[in-house]
């Protein structure tokens, strides 16, 4: 089987879905002939035209309010906001029309858009390119968001995005493009070349939306993560020698649930890790969820890890960030506790 960068596991699954249906369309900023900042379009424009894949003005309302108008006319719109913290522009559009639309029209209309968006910090990016808005998107009924943490998934899951009727907000960890992180920066990346996780089929296959799954077994603690941070977990973990449970989400809405629940009630504690700040982030759902499915299960309170209640900031990148060694003291305080 084809190993391949998330990156290019990304383009695969624009390619294959185009290739299944014209009314599949990909454009934003510099996504055509340039390919995409990361290169995540590159090939698209030559393959199928410009009026499939083209470049949008430099306009984030305007790009997913085109969308909008699309998908309402019954084309399968694929548009990316070239980094997340661009999105705000656009929030409007997505909260306001693309998640109302199905219900406004009482069912005449659906919104079957995609919006691509590299999220995350850990490349230098400073505050305005290393923001994790997922929790702006999960508190809105009638979007579904996406945080893949491997190249095999996220082709899987971003086809089947595509291929569902509603907006779906899928968020691309930028530090995962090349290679999972563990956080340790210090240290060489490890290509997607040489990870399990790198071997992505080629045609068209879908992961479902809603379905997450348990990357490392475990009995003595729970620890739910996606995107990037599945991998720090997974750091944290070998350096104690904890026996965690890892889940990784990998779609926020709709949730899985019945894995967390599962989980917890067989292990009795539950850290929760992500990179955006913990002041009203996604990990306070989760939390929430925790005690009120598992609270006579529970032997600890339920901890979270994430990213301080500031701007993201770039000389203290790695402050910032939510590394090993801070998801290590969680996991030990929660087991003593």
């Amino acid at each position: 089987m084809p190993r391949r960068t998330m990156i290019e596991a990304i383009r695969d699954a624009m390619d294959v879905s185009m290739g299944r249906d014209d009314k599949v369309v990909v454009f934003g900023e510099d996504v055509g002939f340039f390919g995409g900042v990361f290169r995540c379009t590159q090939g698209l424009q030559a393959k199928y035209g410009k009026s499939r894949c083209f470049d949008a003005p430099i306009n984030e309302s305007g790009i997913v309010g085109s969308a909008i108008g699309m998908a309402a006319y019954g084309l399968k719109p694929c548009v990316e906001i070239q980094f997340a913290d661009y999105m705000y522009p656009a929030y409007d559009q997505l909260t306001q029309e693309a998640a109302r639309l199905r219900y406004r029209s009482n069912g005449d209309f659906t919104c079957p858009i995609v919006v691509r968006m590299p999220t995350g910090g850990g490349i230098f990016g400073g505050q305005t390119h290393s923001q994790s808005p997922e929790a702006l998107f999960t508190h809105v009924s009638g979007l579904k968001t996406v945080v893949p943490s491997n190249p095999h998934d996220a082709k899987g899951l971003l086809i089947a995005a595509i291929e569902d009727p509603d907006p779906v907000i899928f968020l691309e960890p930028k530090r995962l493009y090349n290679g999972p992180f563990d956080g340790h920066h210090d240290r060489p990346v490890t290509p997607w070349s040489k990870h399990e996780l790198g071997e992505v089929a080629d045609g068209h296959y879908t992961v479902p939306l809603g379905k997450a799954a348990i990357r490392r077994a475990g009995s003595a603690i729970t620890v739910l993560a996606y995107g990037t941070m599945v991998y720090v977990a997974q750091a944290a973990v070998e350096e104690t020698g904890i026996d965690a449970e890892i889940i990784d989400l990998r779609t926020l809405l709709p949730l899985d649930l019945d894995a967390i629940v599962a989980s917890v009630k067989k292990t009795g504690r539950c850290v929760i890790v992500h990179e955006a700040t913990l002041t009203s982030g996604f990990g306070a759902e989760l939390s929430a969820l925790v005690q009120e499915n598992c609270f006579y299960h529970l032997e600890a309170p339920v901890a979270r890890v994430a990213g301080w209640d500031t701007p993201y900031p770039h000389a203290q990148e790695w402050d910032y960030f939510p590394g090993p060694a801070r998801v290590g003291r969680a996991l030990l305080e929660t087991l003593q506790a």
